[in-house]
């Protein structure tokens, strides 16, 4: 059996993981916004 790539090290699990948390953060900061209406109906695709 070929073995796979090795395990990621704790600090590229720890970057990708952060990453994804802002990723996250972004989108209901940018949802929040669109409900409140401080960025117009107008604007969102």
């Amino acid at each position: 059996m070929s073995e796979s790539s090795p395990p990621p090290t704790e600090r590229e699990s720890r970057t990708a993981f952060n990453e994804d948390w802002a990723a996250t953060a972004l989108g209901l900061v940018l949802l929040l916004l669109v409900v409140t209406g401080v960025i117009p109906t107008g604007l969102v695709p």
